[in-house]
């Protein structure tokens, strides 16, 4: 059993090893130059600013190698962020995993892959479904043309494609830069024996890519869409985005649901016999339509028609549950989790936060693990969110978030407690920024609230993020500085940045007993161990350093 040790502290200080310790994870608030698009510096913020003023604050990078994925060209994630805070180490993520697994040709060597081709034995077509860009957070674009390749050379003679138009980790309308090079990739391809065409899609905040059962909805749209072929026809992709745009001004993540048709009929219904590879790597997005596609007894809508189809999701998205039943890659085997020891040792947890940040504090943070570790000292609660666009209500729940991190924190009954705030993530992603400065001021009010919580119980608290957002809501150039067109407008970003994260240390009563290591190079994964120590505990030697010392 992985069990934690007891730190001696040099002042013998017992209250070190009983205080409440509090993480607070300010979703999607990165560290930039003060700029026109900063909303973190814009924002009326005294708490945050008097916080990064007086006490030892640190820059984490959240983003790249540091937190599992291929490059540090590469956006950091809620997922893989929360997977680094709750683990204290750092494993190969999605993206990744499945690069090498391509690469290696692996993944065509799997039972999975060979049941998923078996169509090329009946006749019957291959659809593969997913977010259509190579924004490398959800999905990306060439692992679907490898997958498109392959399933050409093994014989495959029937492939459609829906897309899900991103807008989000990708420029906010940069779907035709997409579509239109695809379609060549697809002529090149076409031959007699190989009928290829995209068949549907959508805006991926409008169809299909639901999370945390927010908005079933969405997954409704997605099955009459690309399931059942229903809904407004167009002659092509490109059509059917221009026309969209022209009569909506809809970026693209919001854009309707199309159907690409050819004399009056669908070109792509999935039915029986089909095969359908949801392509996305990433599980939060992609759990509702894979239950959709799986379960026998569904009762969230009414499918119409529930075809009888070989179904695989690019990864498993649920370990516990094994949703979906077929998948391409494994997931990183996440172990020796934060979550996992502290259980062991017997420390009561506390995780909180609204549906859309959730199974971050869950899910993602106990290392893609559903459920609890130990049902009697730990307690998960979700404050439902709206349904509705963020940017008409910037604040979110943080104000009941709080409300309700202050009850449970008063009981006493829970020594570990951590808490999402999705404000300037969710928001952020909607490219406003002034919803994005109203944003943080409403998550500023409750840092206030909760730290003279902190301070009434002895406490100790750590306030950072998962990765950036909110910092940059104009695309940058190379300088750091927003763009500006030929008009001299902003063009609204919407996606993550790479920029670092704040890690601020709040202790006004056990601080003497340890120094801060300001001169580290630390990640996100570094805030386990120094969480623990916090606590009254050694770290285990596999995690990575802790960024505070025990003066012993």
């Amino acid at each position: 059993m992985n069990t934690l040790k007891k730190l001696t502290f040099k002042k013998d200080n017992d209250k070190m090893s009983e205080r409440p310790v509090f993480i607070i994870v300010m979703d999607g608030v990165g560290i930039a130059p003060d700029t026109a698009g900063n909303a973190v510096k814009i924002a009326k913020t005294p708490t945050l600013d008097m916080l990064m003023s007086k006490y030892p604050t640190l820059k984490l990078k959240a983003h790249g190698t540091a937190v599992g994925l291929p490059t540090d060209d590469d956006m950091g994630n809620s997922e893989v962020g929360h997977n680094a805070l709750g683990a204290g180490q750092v494993f190969a993520q999605g993206a990744k995993l499945v690069s090498n697994s391509l690469e290696s040709g692996k993944m065509f060597e799997s039972n999975s892959w060979k049941e998923i081709v078996s169509v090329k034995d009946t006749g019957k077509t291959l659809h593969f479904i997913g977010l259509f860009s190579d924004g490398n957070v959800h999905s990306h674009i060439d692992h679907l043309k490898a997958m498109i390749k392959q399933s050409k050379k093994e014989g495959v003679k029937r492939v459609r494609i829906h897309i899900l138009l991103d807008g989000r980790d990708v420029g906010e309308t940069s779907a035709l830069d997409y579509v239109v090079p695809f379609e060549a990739f697809l002529d090149e391809l076409r031959d007699a024996d190989f009928d290829i065409k995209i068949a549907s899609g959508g805006g991926r905040m409008n169809i299909t890519m639901d999370r945390y059962g927010a908005n079933w909805a969405m997954v409704e749209k997605g099955w009459h869409t690309h399931v059942l072929g229903e809904g407004r026809t167009f002659a092509s992709a490109k059509e059917a985005i221009e026309t969209y745009r022209n009569e909506t001004g809809c970026i693209d993540q919001d854009l309707p649901p199309f159907v690409i048709a050819e004399g009056g009929e669908a070109v792509g219904r999935i039915t029986d016999g089909d095969s359908v590879v949801f392509y996305n790597f990433r599980g939060d997005r992609a759990l509702e339509i894979s239950r959709a596609f799986e379960e026998k007894d569904f009762d969230k809508f009414d499918r119409v028609v529930f075809p009888n189809v070989t179904y695989a999701g690019m990864l498993e998205y649920d370990g516990d549950l094994h949703i979906p039943s077929r998948y391409l890659v494994s997931p990183p085997e996440i172990t020796g989790t934060m979550g996992e020891f502290l259980a062991n040792t017997g420390v009561t947890q506390y995780a909180l936060s609204e549906t859309q940040k959730f199974g971050h504090v869950t899910y993602f943070w106990n290392g893609n693990r559903s459920g609890k570790f130990d049902e009697n000292t730990e307690l998960y609660e979700e404050v439902k969110s709206d349904v509705v666009p963020f940017e008409q209500r910037p604040w979110m729940k943080c104000a009941e978030i709080t409300d309700r991190l202050l009850e449970v924190s008063k009981e006493g009954k829970y020594r570990f407690m951590r808490v999402n705030f999705p404000n300037g993530d969710m928001v952020g992603h909607t490219g406003s920024l002034m919803a994005t400065i109203v944003s943080m001021e409403a998550l500023d009010l409750c840092l206030a609230r909760i730290l003279e919580q902190v301070d009434a119980l002895g406490g100790v608290a750590i306030i950072t993020a998962d990765h950036g957002n909110a910092d940059e809501m104009y695309e940058t150039g190379k300088d750091g500085m927003p763009k500006v067109d030929k008009e001299g407008h902003y063009k609204a970003k919407t996606s993550h940045t790479l920029n670092p994260v704040p890690c601020i240390i709040y202790d006004n009563f056990g601080a003497d007993n340890y120094t801060v290591k300001k001169d580290g190079s630390y990640g996100l994964s570094n805030i386990a161990a120094t969480l623990v120590n916090l606590m009254g505990y050694e770290a285990p030697d596999f995690w990575d350093e802790s960024m505070i010392e025990i003066k012993k």
